[in-house]
């Protein structure tokens, strides 16, 4: 169990998204759903209220808590890919009725950010040779989805 646990607050979809979310990433499961009692001020009897998440192992809360602020890119994760068949998968699943932005981001259909990124993004952008990681940034700030062999065709200068 993680110690530090991002809680998602949606008005009723907490374990619609907690399903959409398991579905789509490695290493992730539904751990428990509180469900509402009886005369509960939050939803129906036998609703949702609280649903525990692990996604790629780490421990999340979905609450049903009413009309919530909406979230913002304030706050957003970031899942890290192995390869661009995992970024497309990914892109496709999460962006899937909701909207997409630029440099990988993109929020999905309940309005929560992430950022779909290669796990060797680092290396890409930060190479050692200035001129190889502005060529890199100068692609990555043109996409939506990132092309792992755009990026490095870029880099190399191809």
């Amino acid at each position: 169990m993680s110690k530090v646990a991002p809680c998602l607050w949606f008005a009723r979809e907490a374990e619609e998204a907690a399903e959409f979310y398991v579905s789509l990433i490695p290493d992730s499961r539904i751990r428990h759903v509180q469900r509402n009692g009886p005369g509960s001020p939050v939803g129906r009897q036998g609703s949702a209220l609280v649903v525990d998440f692990v996604l790629g192992g780490q421990t999340f809360m979905a609450l049903n808590g009413g009309p919530p602020d909406n979230f913002t890119q304030a706050v957003s994760f970031k899942i890290n890919c192995a390869d661009q068949a995992e970024v497309d998968r990914l892109w496709g699943g999460l962006s899937a009725g909701g909207s997409t932005g630029r440099c990988g981001w993109l929020k999905d259909r309940y309005g929560v950010s992430w950022q779909i990124v290669p796990v060797d993004m680092p290396a890409i952008l930060g190479d050692p040779d200035p001129v190889r990681a502005q060529r890199a940034m100068k692609a990555m700030l043109g996409m939506t989805k990132l092309d792992i062999a755009a990026l490095k065709a870029a880099r190399d200068g191809r």
